[in-house]
């Protein structure tokens, strides 16, 4: 065989080394605790979704407390997704225990879990659970809510048994 006729040869495996490295790079570079992107979906007709929402955002406006706009948004999620007696039993709680009656807490977490708990008599129960800090023995409580299934509003919450 010529050189010249070696020459394609060569830029053929060449480029096929190359290709594949630059397919193997990014796998390798990437750090062991790496996570993939998560999804989020939800659908406006399920009372154990509203209730998801609403924690999801209520904890996203109070764990922003230097933004100014927070307390407002905190103020009017608690408008939007809870019923008025519902409201005011959340008042009652808070000017009692000086602490927040959403979180049944003085501080916020850092994770929320919100999961079905069953339904009857025109009402969804959910169990919240929240998470008070990272590692294998992480505080961890739950608060029991109800929620109209016609509205979806929340209609009553309390600490779980």
């Amino acid at each position: 065989m010529s050189v010249r006729s070696r020459t394609p040869l060569f830029t053929a495996l060449a480029l096929a080394a190359g290709l594949s490295l630059a397919a193997v790079t990014p796998a390798l570079a990437r750090p062991a605790t790496a996570r993939t992107t998560a999804v989020a979906q939800g659908d406006a007709r399920n009372a154990t979704q509203h209730v998801a929402d609403f924690y999801g955002a209520y904890i996203d406006a109070v764990w922003a407390a230097d933004d100014k706009a927070a307390g407002a948004d905190a103020k009017a999620l608690r408008a939007f997704y809870l019923s008025a007696a519902a409201q005011k039993k959340v008042a009652a709680y808070e000017t009692k225990e000086h602490a927040d009656g959403i979180l049944f807490a003085q501080n916020v977490p850092v994770r929320w879990q919100v999961a079905y708990t069953g339904s009857g008599a025109g009402h969804a129960t959910s169990q919240v659970t929240l998470t008070w800090s990272d590692g294998p023995h992480a505080e961890v409580t739950r608060i029991d809510v109800q929620s109209d299934l016609h509205t979806l509003k929340i209609t009553d919450l309390k600490p779980a048994d």
